[in-house]
């Protein structure tokens, strides 16, 4: 059964091999071979629950506004030798949400390859997870899975005063869906306060506990233990076993989500220097304004130090340190409420927590359901992300993949890397995978034939997608000559066109 999971595991590798026209023979043999091993099974994965047998699950949810923090611990024990790929079931609802997901074992921080099987037959989203050593019969491991879910909670009521407060909702499963056995299960739903209006009560849980289903203490719920779970990962279970659970909390910042973001990136050679502009459209996803908005009332509100929790008046954002010549705009021009606290810029090799901090008060006060748009750009040395190979004779430049808006999502991002003009073998490296890439070329001022542009496209980025993308080119040293040559010639042209028109008699008469 081992083996059957590992093919799985192999499946979309393999039909990659397939087609890559430098993979050796011998690799294609094999994954030939793996696929038709596959092939022979009519039904994967329909006995994995041989395989393992989880001892205990143990889910925690932290709620909080555009995120959901969901940490999952397997207790899992190998029924068989040379078990090495764990399964990983997750739900329709629950994996139209996730956007980000990690595995690790207990203790440890190195992270395990995690791949997406696809959807079974039985209606369960499945990843396999690669342990670092086989399992022996009858040993266990403590496997940890991290995911963040992104539209999870919605306003409820979706309507609120001017000065009322902000409660959202979450709904998810009971049950965590395996493929395999569980001895007991218990799920924790954290609430950013104690303060939980509601919460709902499962019934017809004698099957499972004698006990209450769920009970509360401050701001945790917990549901189970449940004991005694078969193997649920398939529709018979959803449909007639499976139950939602829904909480209603309060929630005091406001709900943030970025539904665009378009990201900038020009790297300059001749004036050593890396441009950054981000043109962020921003969305408040609180509940909506209960009538009109009334400017004396906010005032009042200010004078008191009362203002809604809803309600957006000023943002922090984390720059990389080392920032110059910071710009901030809207749509109707320059903002003026707004600071800057800069710090110098990091040595290449040290790790530091240190960041530029840029404090904005947008123009009006954001209220749920409002949007606000505006552009951030600055300016930092092209030393301070690149780098130069001899023997290769590439550059090497990282660009950040976005500047996080604390606590917000980021529903769609494009991001556009522009190199030097003339710049050859290009080739990037981005920290996970992109919903689409392009290579363009870009024209703007001084340029003769335009510059190579990579183009990324994202979506639903978390604070967990940071990261650098790596960009390696070659720029030929007549490249460099371009824009020299560029000026000089413009220079000329408009001083034979002036010595010209000095010669040119342009009088109607003498």
């Amino acid at each position: 059964m081992a083996r059957l999971l590992f093919l799985s595991h192999r499946l979309h590798v393999c039909s990659r091999a397939l087609h890559d026209t430098t993979t050796t023979m011998a690799r294609l043999w094999r994954c030939r071979a793996a696929l038709l091993l596959l092939g022979l099974f009519t039904s994967p994965l329909v006995s994995a629950e041989h395989t393992f047998e989880n001892t205990a699950i143990v889910r925690t949810v932290e709620l909080g506004g555009s995120f959901v923090h969901v940490t999952t611990t397997y207790a899992v024990r190998a029924l068989e030798d040379g078990s090495s790929i764990y399964t990983v079931a997750l739900g329709e609802d629950e994996h139209k949400k996730t956007s980000w997901i990690n595995a690790k074992l207990k203790g440890e921080s190195v992270p395990l390859h995690v791949e997406h099987f696809g959807l079974n037959s039985n209606g369960a989203y499945l990843y396999t997870v690669a342990l670092p050593n086989a399992l022996k019969a009858n040993s266990s491991a403590n496997l940890v899975l991290e995911t963040v879910q992104t539209h999870a909670t919605y306003p409820w009521p979706q309507v609120a005063a001017q000065g009322g407060p902000q409660y959202l909702k979450y709904e998810a499963d009971l049950f965590v869906l395996s493929p395999y056995p569980t001895a007991v299960q218990r799920t924790k739903i954290r609430a950013p306060s104690p303060q939980i209006n509601a919460y709902s009560t499962p019934e017809d849980m004698s099957a499972f506990t004698q006990d209450a289903p769920v009970t509360k203490s401050g701001a945790t719920l917990t549901y189970g233990p449940y004991n005694n779970i078969s193997a649920n990962a398939n529709r018979d279970f959803v449909k007639d076993v499976q139950k939602r659970i829904s909480v209603q909390y309060d929630y005091p910042a406001p709900v943030l989500e970025v539904t665009r973001l378009e990201r900038a990136a020009e790297i300059s050679h001749w004036g050593a220097n890396l441009n950054i502009q981000d043109n962020i459209w921003l969305h408040n996803a609180g509940p909506a304004l209960k009538g009109q908005f009334s400017r004396l009332e906010f005032q009042g509100q200010n004078y008191h130090n009362r203002i809604a929790s809803s309600t957006l008046v000023s943002l922090a954002l984390h720059l990389p340190p080392g920032v110059r010549d910071v710009y901030y705009y809207d749509q109707n021009g320059n903002v003026s409420t707004s600071r800057l606290r800069t710090t110098p810029s990091i040595p290449k090799g040290l790790k530091s927590n240190t960041y530029t901090l840029f404090e904005m008060r947008p123009r009006y006060p954001v209220l749920g359901q409002w949007n606000y748009s505006f552009t951030l750009g600055w300016d930092s040395s092209l030393a301070d992300y690149a780098g130069y190979d001899k023997e290769s004779g590439s550059y090497l430049v990282g660009v950040p993949v976005q500047a996080l808006v604390p606590g917000a999502v980021v529903n769609e991002a494009e991001i556009k890397i522009i190199l030097p003009e003339g710049a050859t073998d290009v080739k990037f490296h981005p920290p996970f995978s992109a919903v689409m890439n392009s290579v363009s070329n870009h024209v703007t001022y001084l340029d003769t034939k335009g510059r190579p542009a990579i183009t990324l496209k994202y979506e639903q980025l978390t604070d967990r997608h940071a990261g650098m993308i790596y960009v390696s080119y070659k720029v030929p040293f007549s490249a460099h000559l371009k824009k020299p040559l560029a000026v000089a010639t413009a220079l000329m042209g408009l001083f034979a066109l002036a010595f010209a028109s000095k010669r040119v008699d342009m009088r109607i008469q003498k």
